[in-house]
């Protein structure tokens, strides 16, 4: 049997500069607070939900414009690697507990040790932050749905309500869904975090509000950049259930 994935985290990646307005941001938009910050210059913070487990993060990158990337939890950190580089992956970094890889379609992420989380964060205002959408060269799209839907096995493996997208969705009560895009060009690619929203001009506002700008409006999601510059879209999914809305 495949090594599971037993919890995951987003990680809001932003500049190091930009760092605190990013962790003031997101922790308004997701009814938690900041934990004590940590990493040898304190680059890493933890949003904590009342009553849930975390599962969004936040770090500040020494260079680049940051994004966005996904930590998968499990029990035993060396078996799922392994089963990641069958697949396909490349080991970038390997710190034992934690393990950095590189998708064939070129997303980081990585494998960390389960601890015991299994309480999902609750809606807050009418949304939920519970996607990482991948934005996948077209050379590479049909590789990264593969290798995605061979390592996530027990999740189901579907193509979008569009002919760009893919959707890979967990089991009930797991924090985070993954959307796989495929881009219109050869471009570098890379990963951005998608809420769920009751009402989608309604959470705009609140987030231009708190320092957000909308950058774009589209049939089914509105395109936002926050206060740290970093692009995120909100989605007329339920935030409830993380399904399309009842037509």
């Amino acid at each position: 049997m495949s090594p599971t994935a037993h919890w995951a985290y987003l990680f809001i990646d932003r500049p190091a500069s930009e760092s605190a307005r990013a962790c003031d941001f997101w922790a308004a938009v997701t009814g938690t607070r900041l934990s004590e910050l940590r990493g040898d210059n304190g680059e890493f913070g933890t949003l904590l939900p009342e009553g849930a487990d975390a599962s969004v993060k936040v770090q500040g990158v020494a260079s680049g414009p940051g994004g966005a990337h996904l930590d998968l939890c499990v029990a035993d950190v060396d078996a799922f690697v392994e089963e990641a580089l069958r697949l396909g992956a490349d080991r970038v970094l390997d710190a034992g507990a934690l393990v950095v890889l590189r998708s064939p379609g070129g997303q980081l992420f990585c494998a960390v040790g389960w601890d015991g989380e299994t309480v999902r964060a609750p809606v807050v205002r009418g949304a939920r932050l519970d996607q990482v959408c991948f934005d996948v060269p077209t050379s590479r799209y049909d590789a990264e749905v593969a290798f995605w839907s061979g390592l996530l096995p027990d999740w189901e493996s579907r193509a979008g309500s569009l002919p760009e997208f893919h959707a890979l969705v967990p089991p009930p009560g797991f924090p985070v869904r993954v959307l796989l895009q495929r881009l219109g060009d050869e471009g570098p690619g890379g990963a951005h975090l998608d809420l769920a929203c009751a009402d989608v001009d309604a959470t705009a506002a609140a987030h231009e509000r708190l320092g957000a700008r909308v950058v774009s409006r589209h049939p089914f999601w509105t395109v936002l950049r926050d206060p740290a510059n970093g692009t995120y879209c909100l989605t007329g999914r339920d935030p409830w259930t993380g399904g399309l809305p009842a037509a």
